[in-house]
């Protein structure tokens, strides 16, 4: 059974910086797997913040994080972190840690393209 647990949520400050991970578990992992972050605003719809197309260590980023935000990998490949820097008040979500097996063709933008989800974690930033 494919189980994501992200966790690492919490309060910052802007100009802040905070370290999100997921955890995965009962799967193999292959190089076509997609691994990806979303966050969900109040009052918005889920977004792609960040993704990773495992066999290539192929990353992608929204424009509204790049530069604050990166992606890595325990060695096992087991648990991915998303690293948060400058944080700013925008940045306030529930993010969910998501996967797509088989990504043949890159990671899926849309949340749609992803089957297997963590349960979420919030993140708040406030000053």
């Amino acid at each position: 059974q494919v189980q994501l647990v992200d966790s690492g949520g919490g309060s910052g400050q802007p100009g802040g910086s905070l370290r999100l991970s997921c955890h995965a578990s009962g799967f193999t992992v292959s190089n076509y797997d997609c691994l990806a972050w979303f966050r969900r605003a109040p009052e918005k719809e889920r977004e792609l913040v960040a993704s990773l197309w495992i066999g290539r260590s192929d990353t992608y980023y929204a424009a509204s994080v790049k530069g604050r935000f990166t992606l890595s990998q325990d060695k096992f490949g087991r648990t991915l972190y998303l690293q948060m820097n400058n944080l700013k008040p925008e940045d306030t979500a529930l993010y969910y840690c998501a996967r797509r097996p088989g990504a043949y063709g890159g990671c899926p933008f849309v949340e749609q393209g992803y089957p297997d989800w963590g349960q979420g974690t919030q993140v708040t930033v406030s000053a």
